[in-house]
């Protein structure tokens, strides 16, 4: 059986975030985003199991008592002591590949996203992880190529999604074709689509495709859109579209497409934030939605219906983690089926 990279939408045993707490960047806001993580953590818990990493167990009662006063399910919670700098976990987390029942945890060299705020995150944390018994018949890989979680995005079957102005900006040195035999040879990936358009203000990731546009099936793909011409990301989400359009799926076919609405521009102290609905998570059954108090949140919930039929529409409020460059997407990292001990 072939080394292979799972898709979001395949089971799970569970979903890993990090608590913030008050040694990470989320000190200035932490009661405001600690809300967010209790929504999420209550919403999960009524799908599958949710993995939390606590710094120490004072923080570990805190957020437990947080969610439990919230009515998440205890009994599908579970805690692991480990140090963390922050908690993007999309991007510090374990990538993981598949063969049967063995799991490889991929480790990629984090470069605080480009060197925008120096490699910040804990490198060691995938393997503190591995070492306090989390995962079971898992071999962690260390891999000397800059990548993070959130800049891929795979149908599960060898094709993978990304931006090339991502993966220019962390490897300045290398050709698109260059680029594309890392992502192929480490990720078992057969071919990798580019998408030149689209990056979102307020995103200090380079434009993370899952910003912009994420899987929903092997021939389906869900985008954010932009229908608001006088809006300054008019014309690259517009040309963002027209090359999801152009896309071929592997026997040939185009895609089928989703158009998620735009939010009105959020402002923060003068910055305007990312408000992305393509930042949603999949999980067992359930699509957890970014929600950003928007009235086109409900529209988004419409789209995110059509293009995964089969699941439960969840908002989650983000509004909160914007503030810090990043969404729903960002904070989590999927866990697939037999990975946990």
């Amino acid at each position: 059986m072939s080394l292979r990279f799972p898709a979001e939408w395949e089971p799970q045993d569970a979903v890993l975030i990090a608590w913030p707490h008050a040694g990470t960047d989320w000190a200035e806001r932490l009661p405001e985003v600690e809300s967010t993580y209790v929504a999420l953590g209550v919403a999960i818990t009524r799908f599958q199991r949710l993995v939390i990493i606590v710094a120490d167990a004072a923080l570990e009662t805190h957020a437990r008592g947080l969610l439990a006063a919230a009515g998440a399910d205890l009994a599908r919670l579970r805690f692991v002591h480990a140090a963390y700098d922050d908690t993007w976990l999309r991007d510090s987390g374990p990538i993981t590949l598949r063969e049967g029942e063995v799991f490889r945890l991929l480790d990629f060299r984090f470069t605080g996203w480009g060197g925008k705020y120096g490699a910040a995150q804990d490198d060691a944390l995938i393997s503190q992880l591995v070492a306090a018994g989390l995962f079971k018949r898992a071999k962690h890989q260390r891999i000397d190529f800059a990548l993070e979680g959130g800049g891929i995005e795979t149908d599960g079957a060898g094709t993978l999604l990304t931006t090339w102005q991502c993966l220019r900006e962390r490897h300045p040195g290398l050709t698109r074709q260059e680029i594309a035999w890392q992502l192929e040879n480490t990720l078992q990936q057969q071919r990798v689509l580019w998408l030149n358009h689209g990056a979102l203000e307020g995103d200090d990731t380079d434009a993370h495709i899952d910003t912009l546009a994420r899987f929903a099936a092997r021939d389906a793909i869900v985008f954010q859109d932009c229908d608001d011409p006088a809006d300054s990301h008019y014309t690259g989400l517009k040309a963002m579209a027209a090359e999801l359009a152009a896309l071929r799926t592997t026997d040939n076919r185009p895609y089928r497409l989703y158009p998620l609405p735009w939010a009105r521009p959020i402002i923060d102290e003068g910055r305007r934030l990312a408000a992305s609905y393509a930042n949603f998570l999949i999980i067992n059954g359930a699509v957890l939605m970014p929600a950003y108090g928007d009235r086109a949140d409900a529209a988004a919930a419409v789209s995110l219906s059509n293009a995964f039929p089969h699941h439960a529409i969840v908002p989650v409020p983000c509004r909160p983690l914007i503030w810090q460059n990043g969404s729903l997407h960002c904070i989590t990292m999927q866990l697939p089926a037999g990975l946990l001990a």
